[in-house]
């Protein structure tokens, strides 16, 4: 089982090797961990390493007291540092793409591409769900398949999603979206120089379609793909089309 060590703390990730120089690094979002990925780590071809982290208090990752979006980005500079990365494509969904945006602006000269899914410039969240995440988390739970999944997605991948996110604590979970509710780079968004790619559901309703069109507008070296038929959790509902998508950006490098 890998496991980085930072400081006195023990981080779970997941890696899938080739020979290769390119490295792909996945961080999950809010209240997920690294098998939110299981569909790009067994199925993603792009002759590429591929990592995903457990985030600090993240499922099989040591429980931390504080989690800031500070420590998110230096626990995943750690990681690419113990991996000896030169230059990494970071590919981050919702809370994760305000990770990897951080550590652009943080260590821009390290980062070859961005590929943010699900995500936004500013990640706003409804005092609705902050208040029930943090006084009736079964509420939140049970309101999860409606707001976060397509109608039609199949109950299997929303139950597999449900039975990951719930080994995660209540309170990892509600610092993961308030961290979400105070990031806000928009102001920052045109330095962005690097190929970026950019994912979202048609029918994604916790990061509407309207974020991505925002970085498309504002990122010079861009691209947006828009999937059908998909909510929040792209990569569960629509892992071929995501895989494609990567797959076809990644070629271009």
């Amino acid at each position: 089982m890998p496991l980085l060590k930072y400081k006195d703390k023990n981080i779970f990730y997941q890696i899938k090797e080739a020979e290769t120089e390119k490295w792909i690094l996945l961080i999950h979002g809010s209240g997920g961990n690294s098998h939110t990925w299981n569909n790009q780590l067994t199925q993603l071809d792009t002759n590429s390493n591929l990592v995903a982290i457990d985030l600090p208090s993240h499922d099989q990752s040591d429980t931390f007291s504080e989690l800031s979006l500070e420590l998110y980005v230096d626990v995943v500079k750690t990681l690419i540092n113990n991996l000896n990365v030169k230059e990494v494509i970071l590919a981050g969904h919702s809370l994760g793409g305000a990770v990897i945006l951080s550590y652009y602006f943080k260590y821009p000269s390290e980062v070859s591409a961005l590929i943010l899914i699900g995500t936004g410039a500013r990640l706003r969240v409804s005092p609705i769900i902050l208040n029930s995440l943090k006084t009736n988390f079964q509420e939140f739970l049970d309101g999860l398949p409606m707001g976060g999944f397509y109608r039609k997605t199949p109950k299997e991948i929303i139950n597999q999603y449900l039975a990951e996110t719930s080994k995660i604590a209540p309170e990892v979970t509600y610092q993961d979206f308030k961290i979400c509710d105070e990031f806000d780079v928009m102001d920052k968004i045109r330095l962005i120089n690097v190929p970026c790619l950019i994912i979202c559901g048609t029918e994604d309703r916790l990061t509407l379609p309207k974020y991505s069109k925002f970085f498309k507008e504002n990122i010079e070296n861009s691209e947006m793909v828009l999937i059908n038929n998909a909510g929040h959790f792209i990569m569960l509902e629509k892992a071929d089309e995501l895989n494609q998508a990567i797959k076809e950006f990644i070629k271009k490098l």
